[in-house]
């Protein structure tokens, strides 16, 4: 044992880096190391032997262990002071400017669609966006073979082998915050539905995690009428301009019956946009009148109440306001683009004192 003490505790002193020790330790110490191996012989020694023996390498174990803690702090801070004076720095010099943050520009325009509808009397309704297959699906009247349920197309939530329970998805919209308002509140009924949203797609227009914003006003008396105006008063207060012309284009949404897709009027002189003059029309948002389906399946009447929904991108406005080309810039966590594309963190949204810089 004397002999394994003054090997081991030689190489120990003259250890370069923590490797080096680790290898030590490992050989000393580890399952198939001397000393371990050693304490497995104490099984063929008589009781007396085996008392003797075992004191004695525990002793030496002990000693061992205390060496290679000490030397491996010994190597810790010979680092440090070696890292202190490599990366020493003159205090006294003056400093940076500081640096003030920006928003980006969705958290941006997200600000901005709240502020022009909170104005017509919209409240804000959230929810979870992880979803059951009811509040996605069945209670929006999406029938099991729409090509929206397949897993090409919608992120499903791994389940249990065994487990009976509905499949829970990423929410692909943001309606189901909708179902939710409406079986939390009954009618009437006036809010949007801000929040994130998760499909299968990716390209320059397309992304797997995007940002929508959806609209649902149920009351006794609502027509296309009262959809139409505030259709126009929103694009006319977040495109900041004094006309607009929409036009409705018959569609098909398994949630709304009629449903209409929504175009604007817009030119692209010399490749920027102008809203509200030109002769090309461009497609912003989908809406319709609510499906008595989807009423009944939240509690409310559809022989009593009836009502307008619609939903946009925030993501796809924002580009088409602020000139900006590519939609997976937004998730790339540039800084030299959101220093560019990002606003003042004091650059409150309202629709009195304008929306954006």
């Amino acid at each position: 044992m004397d002999d394994l003490l003054t090997k081991y505790m030689g190489a120990i002193a003259g250890a370069a880096d923590e490797a080096m020790l680790e290898d030590l330790r490992l050989a000393a110490l580890g399952k198939k190391g001397e000393i371990s191996l050693k304490m497995r012989e104490l099984g063929q020694m008589d009781p007396t032997q085996r008392q003797v023996a075992g004191a004695a390498l525990n002793a030496l174990k002990d000693e061992i262990d205390a060496a290679l803690r000490a030397k491996k702090a010994a190597l810790g801070d010979a680092a440090l002071d070696e890292r202190l004076r490599s990366e020493w720095l003159d205090v006294t010099l003056p400093g940076r400017p500081r640096r003030q943050g920006t928003i980006h520009p969705v958290s941006q325009v997200t600000e901005e669609v709240t502020a022009i509808f909170a104005d017509m009397g919209f409240a804000v309704a959230e929810g979870p966006q992880i979803e059951s297959d009811w509040y996605n699906f069945d209670a929006l009247n999406i029938p099991p073979e729409h090509p929206a349920r397949q897993e090409h197309d919608t992120f499903f939530m791994a389940r249990a082998e065994g487990d009976a329970r509905p499949p829970h998805v990423l929410r692909t919209h943001t309606s189901p915050v909708q179902i939710r308002a409406m079986t939390e509140q009954g009618a009437p009924i006036r809010v949007i539905a801000p929040g994130r949203v998760y499909r299968m797609d990716m390209d320059q227009t397309h992304t797997p995690m995007f940002h929508q914003v959806e609209g649902l006003a149920i009351d006794k008396d609502i027509s296309m009428a009262n959809l139409k105006w505030v259709l126009e008063e929103f694009c006319r207060a977040y495109f900041e301009v004094d006309q607009v012309e929409l036009r409705f284009r018959a569609s098909h949404f398994p949630f709304t019956e009629p449903s209409a897709e929504v175009d604007i009027r817009c030119s692209w002189e010399g490749g920027q946009l102008k809203i509200g003059e030109g002769d090309k029309w461009m497609e912003i948002l989908g809406s319709g009148m609510v499906h008595p389906k989807v009423l009944a399946a939240t509690g409310v009447d559809p022989s009593i109440w009836q009502g307008f929904a619609f939903g946009m991108g925030i993501d796809r406005i924002a580009m088409l306001k602020y000139g900006i080309p590519d939609l997976r810039a937004f998730f790339e966590s540039d800084l030299r683009w959101l220093r560019h594309y990002g606003f003042s963190a004091l650059d409150m949204p309202t629709v009195s004192g304008g929306l954006s810089r």
